[in-house]
């Protein structure tokens, strides 16, 4: 008597000697088919890394407000059980081309793609129409389940992430990367000055910035605003970082070529994303206190020595023994100088940070 069995269209392909196939799945039977491996495996038979749930509803949104543009890659998965190809011609391209039929005792086991596999099925229990939609799945053959956490192992062993400039730059859809993209195109001193893809300044570069310092400290700059229109907040913003690199003559020389990016790195905190961050948490403050006037109120910003050999005002704020310092609690001592340069006043918990930074510099 025939077994019930699962009918895959497929294309069948080799590597390392070994038969796989590549087959297009519908998403209803996603959640159906595929195991949590670490809820139902063993866990000498297990293949994956624990399932990060606090990942899934990211991913279920992002499926869930973008359903006429979001984008998966394959799902990777190992099969537990004897497997039929059927290919559509005996000879030619067309052997390669045909069905692949799976008796439904088998086991799938997911190699790579657990977290599309659960926001999948959260995102069918909101919207069940978009089970008719497809995913690429690429089967492998592994009786026993012997190979599945060399292939996991295997699959990941040179996969690199992308930078953040690469990811904010690429993404064409949150609010906030079109913002930063938007000011370096407006801001002149970071339209020349800002390293778009890389997550670093080389040591030869002509840039001061990277993307995604550009980002960060805008996020933090536009996060004490209440507008809401994306158009506002570029002008808002974009207005802001020329008005700061008005107050700071050196980025200019560095735009024209009239001085060397490479020294002011090795010479001055300005020329540091740490400085970014720490003005933009100033600049937060300064343009809640004083909406109208703030352009008036940087002019101080002139007046401040960035320079590093200036140890007194910046070793255990922006420096810790003579180096550059990017933790939170150094940008918002960085923040306290300037947001005193700018007159004003610092909170409860700024205040606390400063005792603390004047007890530790006076036991030294």
């Amino acid at each position: 008597m025939p077994s019930f069995e699962y009918v895959f269209p497929s294309i069948r392909g080799i590597q390392a000697g070994r038969e796989y196939y590549i087959s297009m799945c519908p998403m209803r039977l996603i959640p159906r088919i595929f195991l949590f491996d670490e809820e139902e495996l063993r866990p000498e038979l297990r293949s994956q890394r624990t399932l990060n749930k606090q990942r899934v509803p990211d991913i279920t949104r992002y499926i869930l407000q973008n359903p006429q543009e979001y984008t998966f890659s394959a799902i990777t998965a190992s099969i537990d059980g004897e497997v039929n190809f059927e290919p559509i011609e005996d000879e030619g391209d067309g052997r390669d081309m045909g069905r692949l039929h799976i008796p439904m005792s088998a086991k799938f086991v997911i190699n790579d793609g657990q977290h599309r596999r659960a926001a999948i099925e959260a995102a069918l229990y909101e919207n069940p129409e978009m089970g008719d939609e497809t995913i690429s799945v690429v089967f492998f053959m592994d009786i026993g389940l012997k190979r599945t956490q060399q292939m996991f192992a295997d699959l990941n062993r040179y996969a690199v992430r992308p930078t953040m400039s690469i990811g904010i730059l690429y993404d064409h859809r949150d609010e906030s990367s079109i913002i930063s993209k938007s000011i370096v195109q407006r801001v002149p001193v970071f339209n020349d000055l800002c390293e778009l893809e890389k997550a670093t300044i080389s040591n030869r570069s002509i840039k001061l910035f990277t993307l995604s310092g550009v980002h960060s400290a805008t996020q933090a700059l536009l996060s004490g605003t209440d507008i809401e229109g994306i158009d506002e907040k570029i002008d808002l913003a974009s207005d802001f970082w020329c008005e700061v690199a008005d107050k700071i003559p050196d980025w200019e020389l560095a735009r024209k070529r009239e001085v060397s990016a490479a020294d002011l790195r090795s010479d001055f905190i300005h020329a540091h994303s740490l400085a970014l961050s720490a003005i933009a948490r100033a600049g937060k403050a300064l343009l809640a206190l004083h909406p109208k006037d703030w352009k008036a109120k940087l002019k101080p910003l002139l007046k401040i020595d960035w320079s590093r050999t200036n140890t007194k005002l910046w070793e255990g704020r922006a420096m810790v023994a003579g180096r550059l310092s990017k933790k939170n609690v150094n940008i918002a001592l960085t923040a306290n100088v300037l947001k005193k340069q700018l007159g004003l006043a610092l909170t409860a918990e700024e205040n606390e940070m400063e005792k603390q930074y004047k007890s530790n510099s006076n036991g030294k």
